[in-house]
């Protein structure tokens, strides 16, 4: 019985049972952090080398823009207008609004950090990266900063994954998961369609954003959201030990 005792409290022990009871989180930190922020790598370490991009930008630009007509002429400015960074303000500022009424102080502060933090990374990368837009046609509604990454890609992820964040206990995450995969699609159609963007600046810009949104919702676990208050005792489903963890801590 000593001998049991001592190997369940060993160390090699622990560290079995800590992965085992956080091999969830530890998937999500593979799949949803490291591997797009690989990519994002090997796009900026390509593009770095060499500025026209890859094989496949200049194609893909030429396909989308080869349907090109009045009504989806207006349709693309429409959504370039609507995906604006600047566009996001007052809506993030109305939810930031209600959380800091209703107290959620997780939610609010994965929001701020979130949001701020992509507009660091977007214009530390444009201004280091230097990528020039795309020429290939004069564009209806051309843009004069530069390319790498796409912002309006950044601000279209980092919005749905703030309204998933507020959503995800509830039945109302699926309508928002499916029309906010739909409105990232359109925003990034109507970049390439307008001419002001690479592919590789859109994918760029979906890789570095999946990567910060999700690691940051790993460290501040936006989702739980049951605080009174910032000063009081916080509750069980606070914690960020998992049943697991808790009885090995209590078996020491």
């Amino acid at each position: 019985m000593e001998k049991a005792n001592k190997e369940s409290q060993s160390p090699l022990s622990f560290l079995k049972n800590l992965l085992i009871a956080r091999w969830r989180s530890l998937l999500l930190v593979l799949i949803g952090v490291y591997l797009p922020l690989q990519v994002f790598e090997i796009l900026t370490v390509k593009i770095w080398e060499n500025q026209a991009g890859f094989p496949w930008d200049v194609p893909i630009l030429l396909a989308v823009h080869s349907t090109a007509n009045p009504q989806l002429d207006v349709l693309a400015v429409t959504l370039a207008i609507i995906g604006l960074p600047w566009m996001a303000i007052p809506i993030l500022g109305a939810i930031a609004l209600i959380l800091l009424l209703q107290k959620r102080w997780r939610s609010l502060a994965y929001l701020l950090i979130v949001s701020l933090g992509s507009v660091i990374i977007n214009r530390t990368a444009k201004e280091l990266m230097h990528r020039i837009r795309p020429q290939l046609w004069e564009s209806i509604a051309p843009e004069s900063s530069f390319a790498f990454p796409s912002g309006h890609a950044m601000t279209s992820i980092t919005l749905v994954a703030i309204l998933l964040s507020l959503t995800w206990a509830g039945s109302w995450r699926w309508l928002v998961l499916t029309f906010g995969s739909l409105y990232i699609i359109a925003i990034a159609w109507c970049r390439l369609y307008l001419g002001v963007h690479f592919p590789s600046d859109i994918l760029a810009g979906w890789m570095v954003t999946l990567g910060w949104t999700i690691g940051v919702s790993i460290i501040i676990k936006p989702y739980t959201t049951k605080v009174k208050s910032v000063d009081s005792e916080l509750p069980k489903n606070e914690t960020t030990l998992l049943p697991e963890e808790e009885k090995l801590i209590n078996q020491e």
